[in-house]
């Protein structure tokens, strides 16, 4: 036996239209996150809407500013070149932002550079009193400090490229992250970390022998790397070998480097091992704006805040690591933490 359908409902359900939303529908969803600094749910609905409208610029240059909010100045300026790339003088905008992101990171000369494209391109622009303002900030930044300008250079485009393998490790792009340290290893024979930071990068994409292998073999060659011993206890730490973490991690509860990413990578350390209280102290030390806001900081200065009886620090800690590193909100809380 067979029904048909009544041919009045067949006739009103072939009125209804499908809701097929837009970009712009997203695009509304993450300005009003935005406005109410819920920025993990405005980056989502941002990038609904570049998905949506690959075509459309306003998007793109609405998230940038959402990452220059939270921090994340090298994800900013990705996405404002992308545009400036494709839509230049149309867009100038994008060239005082990017010299604010910038500034920010410490990269002076590259700020100087984009803070006058803007000034030549867009006139009396939106940003005229703001990037007038951020060029003579610069100028006598340096009259004070005159640097060497080839010396400079190189300082800068190290920066950049430790930015950008950064990005990568933080958001778990463990490829990306190989390829992009790979390339300082080659161009940076002397910045040591990029190696220790490629090994992290290779241990967690699944070859965690040769990240030990290598590790060891660094630190036979300077027993002094700090990083070598930091990578061993957490290499250690991962596969359940705490005896032989331990014996890295000993060594590290007497040393104070003078550099932040040591002094970071040692606070990390020390609470990864359950030294809560010595992982605190070392946390309250940092200052460095390239160092603080890292997703480490967050994660782990939050769970040594917590465990040490401070759960309004942890958890004032932990909203600002997930609003900056919206992954962050997937992993344990510290309060949760073993």
């Amino acid at each position: 036996m067979t029904t048909s359908l009544n041919p009045t409902i067949a006739n009103k359900q072939s009125n209804i239209l499908p809701f097929l939303p837009t970009g712009n529908f997203y695009f509304s969803y993450g300005i009003q996150a935005f406005k109410k600094r819920r920025f993990d749910a405005a980056v989502k609905w941002l990038k609904k809407a570049i998905e949506l409208s690959p075509d459309e610029p306003l998007y793109p240059c609405q998230l940038s500013i959402i990452y220059t909010e939270v921090g994340s100045y090298h994800a900013a300026n990705q996405l404002l070149s992308e545009v400036v790339d494709s839509y230049g003088e149309e867009y100038s905008d994008c060239y005082y932002l990017m010299a604010n992101n910038y500034a920010h990171l410490g990269l002076l000369s590259d700020a100087k550079k984009y803070a006058d494209i803007y000034m030549e391109q867009a006139g009396d622009g939106d940003f005229e009193e703001a990037a007038s303002q951020l060029i003579e900030m610069l100028n006598s930044l340096e009259e004070e400090e005159p640097e060497d300008e080839y010396a400079f250079d190189d300082e800068d485009e190290l920066i950049i490229h430790q930015e950008t393998a950064f990005y990568h490790l933080e958001n778990e792009e463990w490829e990306k992250a190989l390829t992009i340290l790979h390339e300082m290893m080659q161009l940076f024979p002397e910045f040591t970390l990029a190696k220790h930071q490629y090994a992290y990068a290779l241990f967690h994409s699944g070859n965690q022998d040769e990240a030990i292998e290598l590790e060891k073999q660094w630190i036979v060659a300077d027993a002094k790397d700090i990083h070598s011993y930091v990578n061993l206890a957490a290499f250690y730490l991962a596969n359940g070998q705490k005896e032989l973490a331990f014996e890295h991690i000993d060594p590290l509860r007497n040393v104070y480097p003078m550099h932040d990413q040591q002094k970071l990578a040692i606070a990390e350390t020390l609470a990864r091992a359950g030294y809560y209280q010595e992982s605190v102290d070392r946390f309250r030390g940092l200052k460095n704006k390239l160092v603080v806001g890292r997703k480490g900081y967050y994660k782990w200065f939050s769970i040594a805040s917590y465990q040490t009886g401070k759960p309004s620090r942890a958890l004032n800690l932990w909203e600002k690591g997930c609003k900056q590193f919206p992954h962050l909100s997937e992993e344990v809380g510290p309060w949760e933490y073993q």
